[in-house]
C-alpha cells in the first residue's frame, strides 16, 4: 500500500513537472505566435495561407486591405465561397483558379504569376509549399501591389515604341555607335550612306562613314552640335547638322548621332565664303588700280604741265630749237597716257567678253615681219630677231587679237631691256600648235613673281623705277585664253624672260 502511494506521489510531482514545462513552451508559443502575427501585419506585402482543400487557414491584414474582403467571408474561409469572391475582381477569373486552388495540387513547386484586376489594378504573387515536418500541409501565397511598376513599364514601352517609329519614319539620318561599332541606323541613314542596314551592322568602322567632324558650341550640356562630312558608298562627300549624345552605360561608352543633310548650304557657304573673297580680291584690286592710275598718270601729266608752263612763260622768247624738245616731252607723255588708257579699255572689254574671236587664214611669217617692222621704227635702239621654221607658214587666226598679244610681249621685253640689247621672236609648229617665243635679257623676273605674273595690275617686284600699268601680260592671257592656247615663263633676274605662247594649229580647209 505505502510503496503505490509513493510512486502515486512521484508520479504527480512528475505530471506537476509537465504541466509546468508545458506552461512554459506554451508562453512561449504564444510569444513566438505574437512575433509572427506582428511580422506578418507589419510586412508591406499581403499574406495568406491555404490547405490542401483550399480553405484559407491564416492571413494578415494587408491581405484583406489588398482585396477588400469582407468581414463574413474571412470568417467562413470557405473554399468555394474564396474562390468566388476572388474571381469576380479579376479579369480573368480562371487565372487565379489556376495560380492558386490548382498550384494547391503541385505540392512541391514555388510559383510566381501576375493578376490583373477588374478596376486597372495589377497584383503579383508568389507561392512556396508549407512543410509540416516531411509533409506538406499547404501553401502560403505573397502578394503585393505592382501596379504603379506595371504603368510605368507600360509607359516606358509606349515610349520607346513611339520613338522607334519616330526614328524609323523621320527624314533625319540616326546613327548609334556602341563602342567601336554601329549597333543601330534608321531607314534615312540607309538611304544616305548607300549601305544596306545589314553592311552597317556587321563589323562595319563607322570611321569608314564619318570621316571629318566640326564641333560647334551649343547651350545644352547633354547634347553636343556637329558637323560631319560623311563619305557615302559611292565616293560622294555629304555634310550632316549632327546633335550627337552620349548616353551612360557600365560596359562600352554609347553614342546617337541625330543629323540632317546640309550638302547645299555647304555648298552655298563655300560658294559665299569665296564670293566674299573675291569681292575683297576686287575691292584690293579697285584701291590698287586707283593707286596705280594716280602713280603711273602722274609722270606724264607732270611733264604736260611743266612743258606747258615754259611754253606759255617764254613762247614769245624762245626759238623753235629751244622749244622743240618741250614739245617732244609732251608728245611721248601724251602717248604715254594714251597707251595706258588704251590698255585699260583693252582690258575692260575682254573682262566684259565683249572682244570677238574671228579666226581667218594668215600667213604668219609675214604677219611677224610686218609687226616687227612697225615696232623698229618707234624702238629701234632695241634690235628684233626673227627666227621662223619656214617661209610659208599658214593657220586660221584673229589677227587684231594676235597682234595685241605679240606686241605687249614684244614691247615688254625692249622696255625691260638695257638699249641695244636684242629681242629674239621665234615661230615654229610643235605637236599640233603654233608656237611663238618671245625671249630678252633683261632684268629677268624674280621666282616668287611668277605666279602672280598675269594677274591683272601686278608688277613684278624689281619693275618699281620703270612705268607700266600692270595690266599687259594680264591682257595677253586673256587673248590666249580666247584662242584656246596656254602660256609659259622661263626666267632669271639679271639675265632675261622667255615667253612661250602655243596656240591651237587650225589649218585651212582645202
Amino acid at each position: 500500500m505505502y510503496k503505490w502511494i509513493d510512486e502515486l506521489k512521484n508520479s504527480k510531482k512528475h505530471l506537476q513537472q509537465e504541466v509546468a514545462e508545458l506552461k512554459k513552451k506554451e508562453e512561449q508559443l504564444k510569444k513566438t505566435l505574437a512575433l509572427l502575427s506582428s511580422t506578418l501585419e507589419s510586412t508591406a506585402h499581403g499574406i495568406v495561407a491555404v490547405n490542401l482543400e483550399g480553405d484559407i487557414i491564416s492571413f494578415n491584414q494587408k491581405f484583406v486591405d489588398m482585396w477588400q474582403i469582407p468581414k463574413s467571408l474571412m470568417l467562413s474561409r470557405n473554399s468555394p465561397q474564396c474562390q468566388a469572391f476572388f474571381q469576380n475582381q479579376l479579369k480573368d477569373p480562371e487565372a487565379l483558379h489556376k495560380v492558386t486552388w490548382e498550384a494547391s495540387s503541385q505540392f512541391d513547386l514555388d510559383s510566381y504569376d501576375i493578376l490583373e484586376l477588374k478596376d486597372g489594378r495589377v497584383f503579383a504573387q508568389y507561392s512556396q509549399p508549407q512543410w509540416l515536418g516531411e509533409k506538406i500541409s499547404g501553401r502560403v501565397w505573397s502578394i503585393w501591389d505592382i501596379t504603379e511598376s506595371k504603368r510605368t513599364e507600360e509607359a516606358l514601352r509606349l515610349k520607346e515604341a513611339r520613338l522607334h517609329n519616330l526614328a524609323e519614319t523621320t527624314n533625319a539620318s540616326i546613327f548609334v555607335i556602341q563602342g567601336l561599332n554601329l549597333s543601330y541606323i534608321n531607314p534615312a541613314a540607309e538611304t544616305l550612306s548607300g549601305y544596306t542596314k545589314e553592311e552597317l551592322l556587321t563589323g562595319f568602322d563607322p570611321h569608314q562613314l564619318i570621316k571629318n567632324k566640326k564641333h560647334r558650341q551649343v547651350h545644352n550640356k547633354d547634347l553636343e552640335y556637329q558637323e560631319m562630312k560623311i563619305l557615302e558608298k559611292d565616293g560622294t562627300e555629304r555634310w550632316l547638322a549632327c546633335a550627337v549624345a552620349t548616353l551612360d552605360s557600365e560596359e562600352t561608352p554609347v553614342e546617337m548621332i541625330a543629323g540632317i543633310d546640309i550638302t547645299d548650304y555647304k555648298q552655298a557657304e563655300s560658294k559665299l565664303s569665296q564670293a566674299l573673297e573675291q569681292a575683297k580680291q576686287l575691292s584690293e584690286i579697285r584701291a590698287q588700280f586707283m593707286s596705280m592710275v594716280c602713280h603711273q598718270f602722274r609722270t606724264p601729266l607732270n611733264v604736260v604741265s611743266f612743258s606747258n608752263s615754259l611754253l606759255k612763260r617764254h613762247i614769245n622768247e624762245w626759238t623753235e630749237e629751244k622749244t622743240r624738245p618741250l614739245l617732244d616731252h609732251t608728245q611721248t607723255a601724251v602717248q604715254q597716257i594714251s597707251k595706258m588708257l588704251d590698255d585699260i579699255l583693252f582690258f575692260s572689254k575682254a573682262e566684259a567678253a565683249k572682244i570677238n574671236f574671228e579666226a581667218k587664214p594668215l600667213n604668219l611669217v609675214e604677219f611677224c615681219q610686218e609687226l616687227i617692222t612697225q615696232m623698229q621704227l618707234t624702238a629701234s635702239q632695241n634690235p628684233i630677231n626673227f627666227m621662223s621654221q619656214g617661209g610659208d607658214l599658214t593657220a586660221c587666226m584673229d589677227q587684231k587679237l594676235l597682234e595685241q598679244i605679240l606686241r605687249n610681249l614684244l614691247e615688254n621685253a625692249i622696255k625691260y631691256s638695257p638699249t641695244g640689247s636684242a629681242v629674239d621672236l621665234k615661230l615654229f609648229f610643235e605637236c599640233g600648235k603654233v608656237v611663238f617665243q618671245v625671249t630678252d635679257r633683261g632684268i629677268g623676273i624674280p621666282v616668287a613673281d611668277i605666279q602672280r605674273l598675269f594677274e591683272p595690275f601686278y608688277r613684278g617686284s624689281n619693275t618699281d623705277n620703270l612705268p607700266g600699268t600692270g595690266l599687259g601680260l594680264s591682257i595677253v592671257k586673256t587673248l590666249v585664253d580666247l584662242h584656246g592656247g596656254h602660256i609659259a615663263v622661263e626666267s632669271e633676274v639679271d639675265v632675261g624672260a622667255t615667253f612661250t605662247i602655243m596656240l591651237p594649229l587650225i589649218r585651212l580647209k582645202s
